[in-house]
Parts: C-alpha cells; sequence; structure tokens
C-alpha cells in the first residue's frame, strides 16, 4: 500500500470518526458504523487504531488535514498576520460547527495525563510547520517582528489558541468561540507585527 493510499484510508476513517461522534455522540458510536461510514474494513480500521478511544487522540490529524485545506487559500501577497489570523479563524469555526465540545474536552484533559505521545505538540504536524513557514515569511518581508525567533513566536501562538480552546470547552461553548477569537487573539498577538 502506498503512503499517499495508506493516509487516505487513515484520513477516512478520522472524518468519518468524528463525523460520527459529532451527530450521535462518543458513546452511541460504535467501530462498525465508523467502517461503514468510511467505507474502510474493519482490517483497515484495526491496522490504524487499537480501538474506539484511539481516535481520541486523532483529532489533530483532522485538524491538519484542514491546515492542509487552507494552505492553497493563502496566497502569497496576503499579510502574514493576516495569514495567521484566517487559519485561527477557520480552524476555530471547524471546530465550533463539527466538533463535539464534549470530545473536545476529553482531547484536552487526555493530552495532560498521558505519559505517550502528546499529539497536540507534536512539532512535524502540518499545523506547525504550516505557522512557521508563515511567520519566517513574516519575518523575511518585515511585517513581523525580529525581536522573537520563529519558534517563540510559532509557540506563544499555539498557547494563545490552546487557551482560547480550553477556555470555551470551561465555559462549556456559551459563547462563541469564532467571533471572541476574533476580537481576542489580534489583541494577544499584536506585539507580532513589525514596528513602522
Amino acid at each position: 500500500m502506498s503512503k499517499k493510499t495508506a493516509r487516505n484510508t487513515k484520513g477516512r476513517i478520522v472524518s468519518a470518526a468524528w463525523s460520527l461522534f459529532y451527530r450521535q455522540g462518543y458513546d452511541n458510536t460504535t467501530v462498525e458504523e465508523i467502517i461503514e461510514e468510511s467505507g474502510t474494513s474493519r482490517g483497515s480500521f484495526y491496522h490504524y487504531f487499537e480501538g474506539k478511544d484511539a481516535l481520541l487522540s486523532s483529532l489533530s490529524y483532522l485538524f491538519d488535514e484542514k491546515y492542509e485545506e487552507l494552505m492553497d487559500q493563502i496566497t502569497p501577497d496576503t499579510d502574514s498576520f493576516d495569514a495567521l489570523m484566517f487559519l485561527n479563524r477557520e480552524l476555530f469555526a471547524m471546530i465550533e460547527n463539527s466538533i463535539s465540545l464534549d470530545l473536545l474536552a476529553r482531547l484536552y484533559s487526555s493530552q495532560l495525563v498521558t505519559r505517550g505521545e502528546k499529539h497536540l505538540l507534536d512539532r512535524n504536524r502540518t499545523y506547525y510547520k504550516l505557522l512557521r513557514r508563515i511567520i519566517s515569511e513574516g519575518q523575511q518581508k518585515g511585517q513581523l517582528t525580529q525581536e522573537a525567533t520563529v519558534n517563540e513566536m510559532v509557540r506563544v501562538y499555539t498557547m494563545c489558541e490552546r487557551a482560547l480552546i480550553y477556555d470555551w470547552c470551561l465555559s462549556e461553548g456559551s459563547y462563541s468561540l469564532t467571533h471572541y477569537s476574533r476580537t481576542m487573539l489580534p489583541r494577544f498577538l499584536a506585539s507580532f507585527r513589525a514596528k513602522p
């Protein structure tokens, strides 16, 4: 099986699972339903995942699929700060409209207590690669400050996103994550802009 085919199979399983989790809840979704919805086989499912619980950590994979989709929408003439805000806005809209609040909270809590791989912090994810690219290009173009390193700025950006998601989960989704982030994130990251 080619790497691309394997990635597509895993991606179909993850997408189907999270779609079902959102529609009918995690506890009410079976492995058989995930296999049927994804159009894959039982063998394929168990090749990638030990069981349904293993899918909780796959949300980062779904996020990265969204980032890959968004990469093509950022043109070379897009201001780097605006590109960062665009990524955040699009991801948070996806979270708010298709990820169950309960599952998002479960994912975050599982990442806090896990002794194994912390998928959200995996620096090889598309998410981190894209952020590094945008920030590096922004510094080269003089749009973003050079008073911090690319890695420091990536760390601050990701910390702010996680804080916004965590607070939204704590508040049980009582406000619009997308709207609140659109207002607050530019304020949190104002120091990213290069001084005129």
